[in-house]
């Protein structure tokens, strides 16, 4: 269990995604079994991957650092994906929800090995004050609060993203007489517009929890050896992101008489903006930046392109 790395379960996804393709010419009952059954391996592969940073750091992987977390967010995205497609199958529906949604965790995958995996320095901090046990908890649990919200309100604009992409291509097949092809299975627009609806009304709310957490975090973290400040980049660009979604928000509330394919289009422009910035300032900033103590200082771990470069030596 101990030699787990994020190639295991990045090819695991990456052969699921493969064979959501293949469905694509030709349905088949082992098609979709052993699709799922390398999404299942992947889900457990990254499972204990995360179980055994997490024990190594001594702080949940929502918290130990910028590379776990968009593990985690990757995590939330297959379980959802591993969850529908179980419902499905059991209701005999074959959709192939795995092409849309794993390019995107492929994608959060492949983010995670260009961020770094230092622990926050405000949580590293923390653990450096001597009699402040009562300060550490408060700050761990409303860094626990912040992530929570944050990994299952990004949660919500991926799934939004992806109803909104089928949505467009659904549209498109309709158009042109389409609808009817071997293999691409879409719910109808009606059922689509819905879900998009109800994603982006859930995760609007939680994403604007996470802001109001995160505020509360930063005035926290004066008080230890790595402090937070509103003028981080991963700050700003997250305020400026809510301030789109916000914006989105609202115009959807009063949107009573726009077409259901503007909407998807708007949900795609919104969404992919949101999770193009917050993605690209993790990348950008390397996560969680050490500090001059040491404290946040990077594991060490063979990154994705280490173990593929080493994999293919072999």
């Amino acid at each position: 269990m101990g030699n787990v790395h994020v190639f295991c379960f990045f090819a695991s996804y990456v052969v699921a995604l493969a064979l959501d393709g293949l469905r694509l010419l030709r349905r088949t009952p082992l098609l979709r079994a052993l699709g799922l059954g390398f999404g299942f391996a992947g889900l457990l592969a990254q499972s204990i991957y995360l179980v055994e940073r997490s024990n190594a750091a001594d702080l949940p992987p929502l918290l130990s650092s910028g590379h776990d977390w968009l593990l985690v967010l990757a995590w939330t995205a297959v379980v959802f994906y591993l969850f529908l497609s179980l419902a499905l199958w059991i209701a005999e529906r074959d959709m192939p929800i795995g092409l849309f949604l794993l390019p995107v965790v492929l994608l959060l995958i492949g983010a995670s090995d260009l961020v770094g995996e230092a622990t926050s320095p405000a949580l590293a901090g923390a653990t450096d004050l001597a009699g402040r046990d009562a300060h550490q908890t408060a700050l761990r649990g409303w860094g626990m609060l912040h992530t929570s919200f944050l990994v299952f309100g990004i949660a919500g604009v991926i799934i939004g993203f992806v109803f909104s992409l089928m949505y467009v291509v659904q549209h498109r097949r309709l158009k042109h007489k389409q609808a009817v092809q071997t293999g691409l299975s879409l719910p109808s627009l009606a059922t689509l517009a819905r879900l998009n609806w109800w994603s982006v009304i859930v995760s609007i709310p939680l994403l604007t929890l996470g802001l109001l957490t995160g505020v509360r975090l930063v005035f926290l973290s004066r008080e230890t050896a790595g402090p937070i400040s509103f003028g981080d980049p991963l700050v700003v660009g997250s305020a400026i992101a809510w301030i789109v979604m916000v914006a989105f928000f609202l115009w959807l509330l009063r949107a009573d008489r726009v077409g259901g394919k503007q909407i998807a289009l708007r949900t795609l422009y919104a969404f992919g903006f949101l999770l193009v910035t917050l993605i690209g300032l993790q990348v950008l900033t390397g996560g969680h930046r050490p500090t001059k103590s040491g404290a946040g200082v990077p594991r060490s771990r063979p990154t994705l392109s280490m173990v593929t470069t080493e994999t293919l030596r072999r």
